[in-house]
């Protein structure tokens, strides 16, 4: 007579409850998860080609940014590379080379950076070494740019007979100006960190040794802040590109809906309790 197999025990209801919340899968090949006090970073991983972004990168991100857009307890992501040699050194010409015009109609990079640019939360890119071709237009994706020393970033498209498509003919405009947007992109000139910062490519500057501590001490500060005015000042940022009537309209709905917010009033009430907030995301 067979022994029957006992049962494996259920887990509790507050067990069940411990679990994480976001929608990941469970392993990525090109790219390292980690979320923590409401900051989750994104690591390219691929040192042997200076993380560079190949189409699994791309797919890779795609899944990531999914799950982490769904996920309530993440407040702000960080995009960074793995080591200090590279942020990301560009497209991967191996793939590019072979790339037709079917796939430059697909968007494939660009579709990418406008998931990011798009995030209905805070971002910021963490640059130590190259930032180069589409990983400086990553960066310029992203909301804000902490670089260390060693990074160095440019537009060098037009030396390998192509050019920057994956926005940063018009990002980097919008971020530098017109005039050094230009001799950035016509010249493929790279420039160092100081000249990214003077130029207001970067927000910040500090050494390579602190990039990923100082973005996560600016990312902690907007973490702290109100969930849903995060949100809504993107959007308006996000509309304000429109043109000032845009800027308004986004501006006086954003205002409307947080006015209706429990967050609303709690950041309020504690202001006037003298006591930190204590934001639902409400």
């Amino acid at each position: 007579m067979k022994r029957a197999r006992p049962r494996p025990a259920r887990r509790s209801t507050a067990a069940a409850r411990r679990r994480p919340a976001t929608a990941l899968p469970a392993r990525f090949r090109s790219l390292r998860v980690e979320s923590s006090d409401g900051i989750a970073v994104v690591t390219i991983h691929r040192p042997e080609a200076r993380n560079a972004i190949n189409l699994e990168v791309v797919n890779e991100m795609h899944a990531a940014l999914s799950g982490l857009a769904d996920d309530a307890r993440t407040r702000v992501l960080i995009l960074t590379g793995s080591g200090r040699m590279a942020f990301a050194s560009g497209a991967d010409i191996r793939e590019l080379r072979d790339r037709r015009a079917a796939d430059a109609l697909r968007g494939i990079n660009s579709s990418l950076f406008m998931t990011i640019e798009r995030f209905p939360l805070p971002t910021i890119a963490a640059v130590s070494g190259y930032a180069l071709g589409g990983g400086c237009e990553l960066a310029l994706a992203c909301d804000l740019r902490i670089a260390g020393e060693s990074a160095r970033f440019g537009q060098p498209e037009v030396g390998l007979g192509i050019i920057p498509a994956a926005g940063g003919t018009y990002r980097l405009p919008r971020i530098v100006g017109a005039g050094r947007a230009r001799e950035l992109i016509l010249t493929g000139r790279i420039i160092d960190a100081d000249e990214a910062l003077a130029i207001g490519l970067v927000n910040r500057l500090v050494p390579d040794e602190r990039v990923l501590q100082e973005a996560r001490a600016t990312a902690l500060v907007m973490a702290r802040k109100g969930p849903l005015a995060l949100r809504a000042a993107k959007m308006a940022l996000a509309a304000s590109a429109y043109g000032p009537d845009a800027g308004h309209v986004a501006e006086r709905l954003a205002q409307a809906i947080l006015f209706e917010s429990a967050d609303k009033r709690e950041g309020m009430t504690a202001f006037l309790e003298g006591r930190p907030p204590r934001f639902a995301g409400k």
